[in-house]
């Protein structure tokens, strides 16, 4: 497992791309839930301080993406099958007060309609790693869309363990990443049926929790 060095950066952007390069990395599944991140490792492939990396795996705890291990050691985040389902529960609870504020607000109409835009780019042909970021950007659009910046920020503090949720869970075999399973949503949202928008919303985050706790089961 390597990361393209970065040592040829400016000093004032390493942390960043760091960051980014070891996110990816992770996200990109050349590193796997469970195994250990070691800092000197780490350096070298990137051409970066210790102390550069420690940042980096420091802020990537807070994502959820990395845990302490036995002893400190950091590793590649997991989710039991008990967390999963807890996560996803959290989850319908913050997407469905984010319905019900944008269907309350007086722009429902133009949101709804930026939601249709996003579900268009939602695609059963693409790659799994792009169909994660399509899926995870339509729900964070619709928190953002909620225009209630808490929610946002309690969505994204989450985000982390969602994607590890999606990576150890077979992404590309969940059909509820797929289009048709977005538009009940939006078009609730579109007849401003709060009732069914929320249920809506329940139900996928049910559906998914139960496909991802099975594959970590499995995995």
């Amino acid at each position: 497992m390597s990361i393209e060095s970065l040592s040829a950066l400016d000093r004032s952007t390493l942390r960043e791309r760091s960051l980014e390069a070891l996110r990816s990395a992770i996200l990109a599944g050349r590193y796997r839930p469970g195994d250990h991140l070691g800092e000197v490792e780490l350096a070298g492939s990137l051409g970066v301080s210790r102390g550069t990396v420690r940042e980096a795996l420091r802020h990537l705890q807070q994502e959820g993406l990395v845990t302490a291990g036995n002893r400190g050691m950091l590793r590649v985040n997991s989710l039991t099958s008990a967390e999963v389902h807890e996560l996803f529960r959290v989850r319908a609870a913050l997407e469905g007060l984010a319905v019900r504020e944008v269907i309350a607000s007086p722009r429902r109409k133009s949101a709804a309609e930026t939601l249709r835009a996003a579900v268009e780019r939602l695609s059963d042909e693409d790659e799994p790693a792009v169909r994660m970021e399509a899926d995870l950007a339509f729900h964070l659009l619709l928190c953002q869309l909620s225009g209630n910046s808490m929610l946002v920020e309690a969505w994204q503090r989450l985000e982390g363990r969602m994607r590890v949720a999606i990576l150890n869970g077979a992404a590309w075999q969940a059909p509820m990443m797929a289009r048709d399973r977005h538009v009940p949503i939006v078009e609730a949202i579109e007849r401003g049926d709060v009732e069914a928008a929320v249920r809506v919303v329940d139900e996928h985050m049910t559906a998914a929790a139960q496909h991802f706790a099975e594959a970590t089961d499995s995995a």
